[in-house]
């Protein structure tokens, strides 16, 4: 799909007189829940040929609102654009969550913004969706400001999943209680972690299992430590491998690191920005008595990645088979 990243109202223009429909939200995982949104905004421009805008805030509005609260996020801005295009097309505008916008009330926001600027003439939001100075604007509230300013608004219904509605926090607490794979049919697609390949400390090249160090934010909700299956997109190539999660003990400097080896690939690509989907949680981290007994383990854990690999390729049928292929 063709997709325009916007950084900042300043920087968006509308290209025709077209009208538009607008979406809002962080969008923070695009999630099952979220993709139900934006085929909303799909199939209103495909039916009335309007042009499409997806609001969305970077950072997240909580680092402003409660700064001792701050959320480890699903997906980053980096990997929203990455995600976002397999989804939506049309606009994405990029706000800047600062104090001045979260001062902004609920009808200023609507007026100003989404109507005067965007153009906006229907609101397609999620059926929990707030917004405004503390959060104060409410659905009833967008209807009723549709009403004066002369734009229509659809609320999109939950997706539920065993019984409850998919949400951001709801896969958050789902990789916190270490069950991933639930964490991962909640989204709806692989879990992407970006950032630059930096150099590490050389033991995986010196065991045979060279491996691409990422250095990943700091706010980034990591998976449980341990082995995992992986795909890597690195430019365009989507690669096969296997990666590690967690502190390295072999490494003499105390942190979780973010490592994949990736199969039959030999190339520097240091200082590269690549994308990394733990696709099947293999084993968790332990210490090993010395790097020969590391080693073993390696063995063993790439047969077993191999194994989850091929069986992948012939269980098409699954969903997650169709959808692992590098976004």
């Amino acid at each position: 799909m063709s997709v325009t990243f916007v950084r900042g109202l300043a920087d968006y223009q509308r290209t025709d007189d077209r009208p538009v429909t607008v979406t809002i939200g962080t969008f923070d995982g695009i999630h099952r829940g979220h993709q139900e949104i934006l085929r909303a905004v799909q199939r209103e421009s495909a039916e009335s040929g309007c042009a499409a805008v997806l609001v969305t805030f970077d950072p997240h509005p909580r680092v402003v609102i409660s700064p001792e609260e701050i959320p480890l996020l699903l997906t980053s801005i980096e990997e929203k654009e990455k995600f976002i295009p397999h989804f939506f097309e049309g606009t994405v505008l990029v706000l800047e969550f600062n104090e001045a916008l979260m001062e902004m009330s609920a009808e200023a926001f609507v007026r100003d913004i989404l109507v005067e600027k965007l153009g906006a003439k229907k609101i397609v939001v999620g059926y929990d969706h707030t917004f405004g100075k503390n959060r104060s604007g409410t659905i009833t509230e967008l209807t009723a400001l549709g009403e004066k300013h002369g734009f229509q608004s659809q609320v999109v219904g939950p997706v539920m999943h065993q019984g409850k509605p998919i949400s951001s926090s709801r896969i958050r607490r789902a990789m916190r209680d270490d069950d991933y794979e639930n964490a991962l049919e909640m989204l709806g697609h692989d879990y992407a972690i970006y950032g630059t390949v930096e150099k590490g400390i050389g033991l995986g090249r010196r065991l045979g299992y060279p491996t691409a160090n990422v250095r990943y934010s700091l706010r980034k909700l990591l998976p449980r430590e341990g082995v995992y299956s992986c795909r890597v997109l690195v430019g365009q190539e989507c690669l096969p491998g296997m990666m590690f999660i967690g502190k390295n003990y072999f490494n003499p400097q105390n942190r979780i690191s973010v490592e994949a080896n990736i199969f039959n690939f030999d190339r520097d690509i240091y200082d590269e920005e690549i994308l990394v989907f733990p696709t099947h949680y293999v084993r968790g981290n332990r210490k090993f008595a010395s790097t020969d007994k590391l080693v073993e383990q390696l063995k063993i854990d790439k047969e077993n990645v191999m194994k989850i690999i091929e069986k992948e390729r012939k269980d098409v049928d699954k969903q997650r088979a169709k959808s692992s292929n590098c976004i």
